[in-house]
């Protein structure tokens, strides 16, 4: 019998967490789902780790693999060939779902079938433990939420498959890296499909001292880039567009006061 639910997961250099993450799946209250994992060419024991997951557990666990690295929007559209279900959700392999993840999602959807999007906040942690809740209130976002970011956290989500299918699923374009989904929100978006944003974090994410690392212009420009195109996609007005150069903005602002305002 075909789950409700396949997770799809890009995997690479997460030896050190894929078991907290893949426990923190087995251990949800709802259980009728599959999970997808790519191996996206990682040089440690992740895909050794990934293997013993799916030589235990064959019907729960699908493993594949990319030849070599090739970026986690052509990683995902790899593990959405495998997805046969109702449902998409996302997992990273440094991160954990709370327990309830599924089951909230799944009712929440089931109950409105209007809705083809769901996320939560999440609550960030690092090697010191949770530093930063992400909770607050429920939303159901417009296309005037897409101008200062993406309104939907994307590890914790889940989709109808549907709306994968009818957007070609992630655009694989070396200018969307690290934004791939914003871009897929906004494909969404433009189709006609909406969401919805619990008040309260169902998923926690590792979010240490490599965030810094990761402030980078190239990621910046990519972000600039897809505000542009998605601005556009939506018939965002003209005079709001100036939004699009936050990114670049915040990717010039003094390290130490990154820190400061990213923790907060």
């Amino acid at each position: 019998m075909i789950p409700r639910i396949s997770v799809i997961m890009g995997i690479y250099n997460c030896a050190h967490t894929l078991a907290e993450a893949l426990d923190s799946l087995l251990a949800q209250t709802y259980q009728d789902f599959k999970v997808i994992m790519c191996n996206d060419g990682s040089n440690d024991d992740t895909y050794k780790i990934a293997a013993s997951y799916a030589a235990s557990n064959p019907t729960k666990f699908v493993l594949i693999n990319n030849e070599r690295n090739m970026g986690l929007n052509y990683t995902l559209n790899h593990c959405l060939k495998y997805a046969d279900t109702e449902f998409v959700a996302r997992m990273d392999g440094d991160d954990i779902s709370l327990p309830s993840r599924f089951e909230k999602e799944i009712n929440f959807l089931d109950e409105h079938p209007e809705i083809t999007i769901v996320s939560s906040p999440m609550i960030y942690f690092d090697e010191d433990g949770d530093f930063r809740n992400g909770g607050g209130i429920e939303k159901y976002p417009t296309k005037n939420d897409f101008i200062n970011g993406t309104p939907f956290c994307h590890a914790p989500c889940m989709v109808r498959t549907e709306a994968y299918k009818a957007v070609g699923g992630y655009s694989v374009d070396q200018k969307l890296l690290r934004v791939e989904d914003y871009h897929l929100w906004f494909k969404m978006y433009a189709k006609g499909y909406r969401g919805y944003v619990f008040p309260e974090p169902l998923y926690k994410m590792r979010d240490d001292r490599n965030a810094t690392a990761r402030r980078n212009w190239r990621n910046r420009i990519n972000e600039f880039h897809v505000r542009r195109i998605g601005y556009r996609m939506l018939n965002i007005p003209f005079y709001k567009r100036i939004s699009m150069f936050r990114p670049l903005i915040v990717a010039i602002l003094p390290t130490s006061l990154y820190n400061f305002l990213h923790r907060r």
